[in-house]
């Protein structure tokens, strides 16, 4: 009993690991937190309800990805995070998602096509009833369907890799944003419909450079 007690301890942990990295992730990302701030390991944990261990291990995470960075006998630190780093994290993840599109088109039929139409209706009335979370579901829907139907696993594997580093809660809470997402849904299926694949790729494209346009903006803005 004592065995399996531990073994489950040791299934959960990377996971509840990977929960708080995704936590500091989006601090950073979102600039709550700038270069040279400290992530302290006690904070975190009261914060988030959580031993130090797993805030521990995600600041390994952190660092490896270069987020944060150690200082000898003072913790974790943010590191700098450049406009131009901003730039080509959503630059890798615009040709991946374009890749994926492209792929899609051929394949996509009324029935997705329909699905899409439906996700974006949601979408829409998620951001005009100011409801983050279902913009945040409702996006991620909206992709994962795309990127199913592109029947390239490890591409899309790639992509979701580097979207974490989108702090999608700081979007799904931005009605600008919302707003535009939907009219960019709307254009994108119309594409598809038309079979125009060029403009899907071309709207695909759209997306991530805004989203890379408004981040540098929030940042760069007063608090």
């Amino acid at each position: 009993m004592v065995e399996k007690r531990r073994a489950s301890v040791l299934r959960r942990r990377p996971q509840l690991s990977e929960e708080v990295a995704s936590h500091v992730r989006h601090r950073v990302m979102s600039g709550e937190v700038g270069p040279g701030d400290f992530i302290r390991l006690d904070e975190t944990a009261a914060e988030l309800g959580v031993s130090v261990t797993p805030v521990r291990e995600a600041l390994l995470t952190l660092r490896g990805e270069g987020i944060v960075e150690l200082v000898p006998h003072r913790g974790y630190v943010v590191s700098p995070l450049t406009p131009s780093d901003i730039v080509d994290i959503f630059w890798l993840q615009g040709r991946i998602a374009v890749e994926l599109v492209r792929r899609a088109a051929s394949k996509i039929t009324e029935t997705e096509l329909e699905q899409l139409a439906d996700i974006t209706a949601a979408l829409s009335t998620a951001v005009e009833n100011g409801r983050p979370e279902d913009v945040e579901n409702c996006e991620f829907e909206f992709h994962r369907l795309l990127n199913r139907l592109a029947e390239s696993a490890k591409l899309a594997w790639f992509l979701n890799n580097a979207t974490r580093y989108t702090p999608t809660r700081l979007y799904a809470s931005d009605l600008g944003w919302g707003r535009a997402a939907v009219r960019n849904h709307e254009d994108l299926i119309s594409a598809l419909v038309r079979n125009d694949v060029d403009a899907a790729c071309e709207l695909m494209k759209q997306q991530f450079t805004d989203g890379a346009e408004r981040l540098i903006a929030h940042r760069a803005s007063p608090s």
